[in-house]
């Protein structure tokens, strides 16, 4: 163990490395296609090239090292997650998959391990969809998932995807050029934090990632009628803000209703023209709904969509329903997770299965490959905060697993 504890001393060495880079003097902001962004990008290009790594930064900005095989025939395994990050976030969540993927390729390269695949390391640009509203757009150039009507889409400042790709080095007519054919995927491995307690509260260091939940993201519009706070009566108002408000507490209720299947979230709330003596007239709010069953899931939005038209009648607005967002759930590959489950074992863990409530890289991976994940506990579940933290021995036990994982691997397909 001690050998994993001084590996995962230097993934630590390199996560607080990268985590000095960013937009803001206070916390860690390192959006798509930003300076903070690049400069990070340079860094993981970096050590990827001082590992040994035949490595480049694609035309999305993905930084990608491999380790090519002798086989003629070989197919390509990739270990990947993300250094984007949202505003003010944890210095775990994404990165610590990509440096402990650096480690694993290192002790590969070291040892001149002969591989019956390729092996590639990948840093996604852009897993968090802060800038441009749309997630996975570093992983869906590699599946060739990537849809070019996006490049039409505008940040807050009025910059274009296509402008800011360009303005990073990137070929908007090689995009598609970057993508690991089907047929070559072999499979995908990700490590990420939890981002949940279940593994804080049972002290245990890792677990298997069953199945990845699908998720709606809504954009929702209550329309009334703003007028004077002192003049209007109360029963002939068309206060948006009750609507919205009622609408909240309904979302919350259905969620607690059928919380064994899924969860429901309306974290935005935005009231327009807003002013103390107005009665509210439009008010936009979001909505997230996830859950692993797809069914379910279909099942929510169609009755929260129907609640919300009822509410709004009920005080004389107006709704309108936007799907913004929609991914299915994905289910981790059953070969991949025994291999997984037995590394786990042989490691001396306790197994632990869970289903991801989150949404990783490894969602649109799973159209064209086997997929895997495994979670690394972090401090009380906190994640997207500064707060976001991990420990050593954890990440050791981590490096551990997936080690002993890569190596059954190895010697399945030699």
């Amino acid at each position: 163990m001690d050998n994993y504890l001084k590996r995962a001393d230097q993934v630590f060495a390199r996560i607080n490395q990268l985590a000095a880079i960013s937009e803001h003097e206070q916390g860690i902001t390192r959006t798509f296609g930003t300076e903070a962004f690049l400069q990070g990008s340079r860094q993981v290009f970096l050590w990827m090239q001082q590992a040994g790594l035949d490595t480049r930064i694609d035309n999305i900005g993905n930084v990608r090292g491999r380790i090519i095989s002798s086989n003629p025939d070989a197919k390509t395994f990739v270990i990947a997650s993300h250094i984007d990050t949202v505003v003010n976030a944890g210095k775990f969540d994404g990165p610590l998959g990509v440096l402990m993927g650096l480690d694993l390729l290192e002790q590969l390269v070291e040892n001149r391990v002969s591989l019956p695949f390729h092996i590639e390391l990948i840093a996604f640009s852009d897993e968090e969809g802060v800038r441009f509203h749309t997630t996975y757009l570093g992983s869906k150039v590699v599946t060739g998932a990537f849809d070019t009507s996006l490049l039409n889409k505008t940040d807050h400042a009025g910059n274009t995807l296509s402008s800011v790709i360009t303005g990073m080095g990137g070929a908007i007519n090689l995009l598609s050029h970057d993508a690991i054919a089907p047929q070559n995927w072999l499979g995908y491995y990700e490590i990420h934090i939890e981002q949940g307690p279940v593994l804080y509260e049972r002290n245990i260091p890792v677990a298997i990632v069953t199945a990845i939940a699908g998720q709606k993201r809504v954009e929702i519009t209550f329309t009334g009628m703003a007028g004077h706070a002192g003049t209007v009566p109360m029963d002939m108002r068309k206060d948006a803000l009750c609507a919205a408000a009622e609408f909240v507490l309904m979302v919350q209720q259905y969620a607690l209703a059928n919380k064994t299947n899924m969860v429901a979230t309306v974290g935005k709330l935005e009231v327009i023209n807003s002013a103390s003596n107005v009665i509210p007239g439009k008010v936009v709010c979001s909505l997230d709904l996830r859950s692993a069953d797809g069914s379910m899931l279909e099942k929510a939005y169609q009755y929260i969509n129907k609640f919300a038209e009822e509410i709004a009648k009920k005080h004389d607005t107006v709704t309108v329903f936007n799907l913004i967002q929609h991914s299915n759930s994905s289910t981790c590959d059953d070969n991949l997770n025994n291999n997984l489950r037995n590394s786990i074992l042989n490691s001396g863990i306790e197994l632990v299965e869970l289903v991801s409530g989150a949404g990783h890289d490894a969602v649109p991976i799973s159209q064209v490959s086997p997929v895997s994940m495994l979670f690394v506990r972090c401090y009380k579940g906190i994640s997207h905060n500064p707060l976001e933290d991990a420990e050593i021995q954890d990440v050791a036990a981590a490096i551990q697993v997936s080690e002993k994982f890569i190596k059954t691997l190895i010697d399945q397909y030699h």
